[in-house]
């Protein structure tokens, strides 16, 4: 018999691979986008392995197409000739109105593209991705201080001091 579920939606299969919590702490997140990603079979199996990092990477939009650039996903290990470039340009697919949408919103006075996470959403490789706006130094205390509180809270409704 067939997986099926009756009147019910399949519940999304998502598995995290690798995120960019510096991001998080260096901008302000303004709106966000799931995209996919179109890789080299050796990419994919590297990903699979965990082997990525978003560190420095950016969005850019060319020729009404989006691009993800400066992300590194290491080369497979059991690959030879077959293996890709570690840093090299990839492309993201989104909808029309959507790369519209980044497009106009980076033309904006400090606003940039940035990648968020990398994870598989039912077998695919996918983006998350967002407009966000670089944060002062000031802004970034205010995030240090707050994390710190947080912390203490927890440490004292758990009875650890």
């Amino acid at each position: 018999m067939a997986d099926k579920q009756s009147g019910k939606e399949k519940k999304d299969s998502i598995k995290p691979i690798v995120s960019n919590r510096r991001a998080r702490f260096e901008f302000t997140i303004l709106q966000k986008f799931e995209a996919g990603i179109v890789l080299q079979g050796t990419e994919v199996k590297a990903l699979r392995e965990g082997d990525a990092n978003l560190m420095d990477s950016f969005v850019r939009v060319m020729n009404d197409e989006a691009f993800l650039l400066n992300a590194h996903i290491g080369e497979y290990k059991m690959g030879s000739w077959t293996n890709h470039e570690p840093k090299r340009k990839r492309k993201l697919l989104l909808h029309r109105h959507e790369i519209h949408r980044l497009d106009t919103s980076t033309g904006e006075k400090g606003l940039t593209i940035i990648p968020l996470a990398i994870y598989f959403k039912n077998g695919l490789a996918k983006v998350e991705i967002a407009t966000a706006k670089g944060k002062k130094l000031y802004d970034k205390r205010e995030t240090m201080k707050k994390r710190d509180a947080e912390r203490d809270i927890r440490r004292s409704m758990s009875g650890r001091e």
